[in-house]
Formats: structure tokens, C-alpha cells, sequence
């Protein structure tokens, strides 16, 4: 036999392997497609008489009660204004097999009537409840067709909503009845208490194009984009032979709990962190410890002045130094006496201000022993800039026909959005990587609104207005084409700087504190809020938004500022801050040297317990402790629920009348015995079983009104 002859049969049975590796989650018979990895089942069936192709079935293992009811459209979108749905004349052209990358496999049924081709794929995973879900639609008709209302997921729940909940905001709001969520809703619950189960609805779409509805027809629920008539609609244009791809959706289902947010803790927890392919989860050596220029000194930046501050913050233990606002200049030469919004655009270094550029303070600060950062606003640029004498055509025109602002005011003349469905996009990825390799980034912080004002309720204020755009014909296919742009930009941004921590702040999401699936798959890090108050209250609202967010969000992208050194009680904000991504603002240099110190062995501390368990990968929460507040107790914990070898713990008495509270600690190996120590000094305070600190616990006491005490659980 040729050698030929036995790498065509070696290929052969790799393939009928693949085959049946991937077809190990569904079965097809050219009637029904069977959706089952053990955990979940779901039924699908092509009707040849009637061409439809509808949802039939939706099972958990082990329980019998069907999650659907009758036979379910499966998806919906208007095509031209008309709707396209599970009932609209299909014939099946195929079903293959599919995967995802991570782990996920699962089938691709390629649908067709007399205007597209779609081919909607059902990805299942191992050990999970959960079906994710997205469609290529694909142009098969000889016009050009204008697809909106896309619902990649739509079925009526067997769940009668008289009886149930919905937790919508992250999962962590409790609503009744009709529902249409915003751009806060990536993630919703629906929990029917007769009979202690439910369903999640996750949805990847990204920014205020997001839509997910529940009861508005008969206990229906809608994952994907919004409608026309919402406040951003989405649009996509498609011309003859045009294939575009959906984001994702997800459903998990679950059952056995009163509680309709024990899944958050558990499956969707394990799931989004495992399955969803968030970048933060990805980094190998993950930063624990920040500081940001911001505040107190705004754009009043210079090379004498970063020195100082850092020379104090590495004795701080600060890992990752970050020079925001006002480092730049444009073309003019010109040093900005403005403040903020001035000389954005070009991106030239302000030789006024870094004599000898940017590189040489970098270096100093790396001489220290911390990795650089810096802000750039994405997309923005002001009328002295070159970048915008020379290509006014890449900035968004408003809905008055003139070059737009989409961050502050409409009618700014000075201050211009770019559109990012321009080739304005090669521009800032050049500009961003120059300085990344110029000054040896390790962090940038890319901010700025790009589609619309976290800041501004005007809706025609979004998007962009012009129809002769490369990547958009109108204005509602702005907000999808500029969302896509900025994701692909990080995607190239990571493929030529592949360690660059990406933070993309809620201003270039689009939204007030907005975090989601798809910027969490794209960018490393998310600058969540601005909190300025004193302590404790500044601790408190780092330790809400914290809670709100997670753990539907990975609790290691949430960045939130901007609590500084010289806060009256620095170690509480830094134990609150334990729970997120630690970053700390203000002017170390106001700092004995003493606190300094302190302050350093909590950082010392953190990169320890970090190189142990990875912690910054997880969070959940504190059992018995609900969202922080006034006059309470409040917790979360960071157990490696993988390795089940620990992790660590916060606990905080928030003016709460009670001195101490049992806290208990849950994603233990029930066998293994754990010492409980009290940070950052690992003073022993206890040692008990897996079990024993799942169902007995240990007693935290703080004397203190407004204190809070931070714990590593380790495993032998």
C-alpha cells in the first residue's frame, strides 16, 4: 500500500471520528433533529408538507415536565418589512456538524425559501444545561434585502407567568409580568415557583442593540436584537449573495431551587467562564493591582510629575501604572490649556509636557518594576487636529446633517465622534499600536463614546447619519456596523500585541456602567464607573456594583474607579476593591511611608493568592449575604470552584448592629481539609472540612461599624 493510499485512509477514519465526536450531542433523520448531551434535550422538527420548522421539545434530564409549550416558531426577523419566521416555506438543505472552539458541538441546519438561505447552528456542551444558539443569513434572492427584529431565539415557555419571576438587570432585579429588556439585560432569569424551576436567557448582542422580551404574546420569550420602533433598532443590509453571521444566545434551564438565582452562582457562573471565551480568562499572567493618573490630576500630566507619583505608587505595591488624559498633543504642537477634550485626534506625545517623549517615563516606570498603561480615546477628535482637516468624511454626521458629537453636546463644533464604519478604523488601530510598541504597552484604556452618550438621553444623538459610509447605508445600520468595527479592532489590535490588556470603559459600550458578553469576548477589561466618595460610602458602591454585576459579568473585567490613596480609609477601599479588579486613582505620594507599606503587603498578598488559585478567574456569592447596603453585612467569595483547592473570601459590616456574623463557604471538596487564614498577615484561624465550612462555617467578628475582613481558604 502507497503511502498515499494510507494518509487518504488515515484521513478518512479522522473524519468519521470528528463525525462522531460531533454528532454525539445530536442525532437527524430528515425530520427531526435531536438536540441531547445528557443533560439537556431538545426536539426539532421539519415538517416537509407544511415546510416548517418549528421547536417541539425542551427537557431537562431526569424530569418530565416539558419547558415549552406546543410547537415553537424557533426564530424570527422581519426580511423587507415582512416576517420571516419557522413557518415561512422552508426546505432543509442540510445538517452538519458544528463546533465553537471551546468545547461546544453541536448541528447546523441549513434552511431555504425563495429569498435566504439560513443556517441556524444549536451548540450543546459537556456537563451543561445550556443550548447556545446564533444564524447566518445569507442573501439568496436577487434584491436587496433589509433585515431587522431579529429574535435568534423565540419560544412560548411552559411556565405560566401568574406563577413566576423575572429577574431581569444582570439577574439580580426581580420583575413580574410583560418585559423587554434593554441593553443591561445580557442576561435574564425566568423562575416559575409552583414548580422550583426555570430558565435563562443569555444574549450576547452587543451594546443597545441587545433585546430579550418575556410575556409580550402568550408567556413568549425573544432573544436577540432590537425591533424597529425602539430607541436604537438594528438594521442589516444584505445584497444579493451576502452572508452575515448573528451574535450568540443562550438558554440554560434548571430545576430543584426556590431560589431563581442559585443558577447564577452555579451553572451560568461555570458556564460563561468556561464556555463563553472571555478574554480576561485568558491571560496568563492576569494584573491584580492598577493605578490610574485620572484623578486627581485630570489632564495635568507631565513627565516630572509621573515620576514623583510613581516612584510612591511602586512602593505602594502598584503592578500596572496607567497615564490617563493629557499626555497628547496634535499636529499644531499646540500644549492644550483646556482640560479635558483638547488635542484629541492626531495622538502625538506633548514634548511641553515629555520633553523626551513618552518612552522614557515608561522606561522609568518600568525600572520600578510596573508594566505601562495608557488612555486613548478611541474615537474622538477635535477640530485642530489633522485627522479631521484632512478626512472629514470619517466622522458621524448627526441627524441635523452635520459632523456629529456623540459624548456631550450635538452641536459642538470643536469636539467630533469618528464613525467607526469609516477608515477611521485602520487609523486609531495604527495610531494605538504605535504607542504600544513605541512605549512597550502592556495596558490600554480606550474610551470615549463611539455610537451613543452614556451621558445623553437624546436617542437621535447615536449612531451615524450618512448613507455613502463603506460599512453602513442609513442609520440604523450604523449601530451594528460600528459596534462589529470596534470588537474587530480589538481582535486585530490583540493579533499584532497578543498580551495587551485591552480596557474599553462603559462610555465606548455606550451605556452608564454597561458591561456585556460580547465587549467581555473581545476586550480584557471594562472601566465600570467613576465613585469619588469619601469612604465608606465609596467602598459600598465599589462592593454594589460589584454584586450587580457579577457573577452573570466576570467579576476580573470589572474596572471600577475611582477611589484614591489618600482615602480616610484606604484599607477598606482596597478590601472592597479585592472583589473586582483592583485599581486605585488619587496621589500616593500623600502617603507616610508606613501606609505605604500596608498598602503594599495587601499587594504582595494579592499576587500571591493570585499564583494560587487564579482567583481573579472566579466569583460568587457569599452564601447568607445579599447586595450590599446601609445598615448590613455583605460578602462575595473567589473559590477555584475548578481545582476545589480554595480561594479567597471578603467580608464587610456596612454600619450593620450585629458585631459578628457565621460565614459559610460553598464550592469546597467536601473531604479536604481547609485552613481558613485572615489577610494579608495569614494568621490562622481555623481549620475545618470541606463540609464543615459548607454547612457549619466559622464565625468572622468585626467591632468596627464599617470594616471588613478578607480571608484565604486554603486546601491540603
Amino acid at each position: 500500500m502507497t503511502n498515499k493510499a494510507i494518509r487518504l485512509i488515515l484521513s478518512v477514519c479522522l473524519l468519521i471520528a470528528s463525525m462522531n465526536t460531533f454528532s454525539q450531542y445530536f442525532s437527524w433523520d430528515g425530520k427531526t433533529l435531536l438536540l441531547d448531551n445528557g443533560i439537556i434535550k431538545r426536539k426539532i422538527v421539519f415538517n416537509k408538507d407544511s415546510s416548517k420548522w418549528v421547536t417541539r421539545q425542551l427537557l431537562l434530564k431526569d424530569r418530565d415536565d416539558d419547558y415549552i409549550s406546543g410547537e415553537c416558531s424557533d426564530f424570527s426577523l422581519l426580511v423587507n418589512d415582512v416576517i420571516t419566521d419557522g413557518y415561512s416555506g422552508w426546505s432543509v438543505i442540510s445538517c452538519e456538524p458544528v463546533q465553537d472552539g471551546l468545547q461546544g458541538k453541536g448541528a447546523g441546519i441549513t434552511l431555504r425559501n425563495n429569498t435566504l438561505e439560513l443556517t441556524v447552528n444549536y451548540i450543546l456542551y459537556p456537563d451543561m444545561p445550556v443550548i447556545r444558539k446564533n444564524i447566518s443569513i445569507k442573501n439568496s434572492s436577487s434584491l436587496d434585502l433589509k433585515i431587522e427584529a431579529l429574535d435568534i431565539e423565540k419560544l412560548n415557555l411552559n411556565l405560566n407567568y401568574v406563577e413566576s419571576w423575572l429577574y431581569n438587570n444582570y439577574g439580580r432585579m426581580k420583575h413580574l409580568n410583560t418585559y423587554v429588556g434593554d441593553w443591561d439585560d445580557a442576561l435574564m432569569v425566568i423562575h416559575h415557583t409552583r414548580s422550583r424551576s426555570g430558565i435563562v436567557l443569555g444574549n450576547e448582542v452587543p451594546g443597545v442593540i441587545k433585546r430579550t422580551a418575556y410575556q409580550t404574546g402568550n408567556q413568549n420569550i425573544e432573544i436577540g436584537t432590537t425591533h424597529p420602533g425602539q430607541d436604537y433598532p438594528f438594521r442589516k443590509w444584505l445584497k444579493p449573495g451576502e452572508v452575515w453571521k448573528s451574535p450568540g444566545v443562550f438558554i440554560a434551564l434548571y430545576d430543584k431551587t426556590d431560589n431563581g438565582t442559585d443558577i447564577l452562582n452555579g451553572v451560568i457562573n461555570d458556564f460563561t467562564r468556561k464556555f463563553l471565551g472571555f478574554r480576561f480568562n485568558s491571560i496568563t499572567k492576569k494584573p491584580v493591582f492598577i493605578y490610574n493618573t485620572w484623578y486627581p490630576f485630570r489632564t495635568f500630566v507631565s513627565d516630572t510629575l509621573i515620576r514623583s507619583v510613581a516612584k510612591a505608587a511602586s512602593e505602594c505595591g502598584v503592578q500596572e501604572f496607567v497615564i490617563d488624559d493629557g499626555w497628547q498633543v496634535n499636529d499644531n504642537g499646540m500644549t492644550s490649556d483646556k482640560g479635558w477634550g483638547g488635542n484629541y485626534g492626531d495622538w502625538l506625545v506633548d514634548k511641553n509636557k515629555f520633553p523626551l517623549g513618552l518612552k522614557s517615563t515608561f522606561d522609568y516606570i518600568r525600572s520600578l518594576g510596573m508594566k505601562p498603561g495608557l488612555w486613548i480615546s478611541i474615537g474622538s477628535a477635535t477640530s485642530d487636529s489633522k485627522v479631521f482637516k484632512d478626512h472629514p468624511e470619517w466622522f458621524v454626521i448627526n441627524y441635523k446633517g452635520k459632523s456629529g458629537n456623540l459624548h456631550f453636546m450635538a452641536d459642538s463644533s470643536d469636539f467630533h465622534t469618528s464613525c467607526l464604519g469609516t477608515e477611521w478604523v485602520p487609523y486609531i488601530k495604527n495610531k494605538i499600536l504605535d504607542m504600544v510598541k513605541d512605549c512597550g504597552l502592556a495596558y490600554v484604556k480606550l474610551d470615549l463614546s463611539v455610537l451613543t452618550s452614556a451621558y445623553v438621553n437624546d436617542v437621535r444623538m447615536s449612531g451615524c447619519y450618512a448613507k455613502d459610509h463603506p460599512y453602513h447605508r442609513d442609520h440604523e445600520e450604523s449601530f451594528i456596523a460600528i459596534y462589529e468595527n470596534v470588537l474587530k479592532l480589538f481582535d486585530d489590535l490583540h493579533k499584532e500585541a497578543p498580551d495587551l490588556f485591552i480596557d474599553c470603559t462603559f462610555e465606548t459600550e455606550g451605556r452608564l456602567q454597561l458591561q456585556d458578553y460580547a465587549f467581555a469576548q473581545h476586550a480584557e477589561g471594562n472601566w465600570l464607573t467613576n465613585i469619588e466618595e469619601e469612604s465608606p460610602v465609596g467602598s459600598l458602591r465599589v462592593r454594589q456594583m460589584a454584586w450587580w454585576r457579577s457573577p452573570a459579568m466576570p467579576a476580573g473585567s470589572l474596572v471600577i474607579g475611582n477611589l484614591p490613596f489618600e482615602s480616610k480609609n484606604i484599607i477598606l477601599d482596597v478590601k472592597s476593591l479585592i472583589g473586582t479588579l483592583p485599581i486605585i486613582l488619587g496621589d500616593p505620594r500623600k502617603l507616610p511611608a508606613r501606609k505605604r507599606f500596608e498598602i503594599k503587603q495587601w499587594s504582595d498578598w494579592m499576587l500571591r493568592m493570585q499564583d494560587k488559585y487564579n482567583y481573579m478567574s472566579y466569583r460568587q456569592d457569599l452564601p447568607g449575604f445579599g447586595e450590599p447596603q446601609d445598615g448590613a453585612w455583605d460578602g462575595w467569595q473567589r473559590i477555584n470552584t475548578d481545582s476545589k483547592m480554595g480561594g479567597i473570601i471578603g467580608v464587610f459590616r456596612q454600619g450593620g448592629m450585629d458585631t459578628r456574623r457565621t460565614v459559610f463557604v460553598k464550592g469546597l471538596d467536601p473531604l479536604k481539609i481547609y485552613t481558613v487564614r485572615l489577610a494579608p498577615l495569614d494568621k490562622e484561624i481555623v481549620k475545618l472540612s470541606g463540609k464543615a465550612l459548607m454547612e457549619k462555617g466559622f464565625e468572622v467578628p468585626l467591632t468596627e461599624m464599617y470594616d471588613g475582613d478578607i480571608y484565604e481558604i486554603e486546601g491540603k
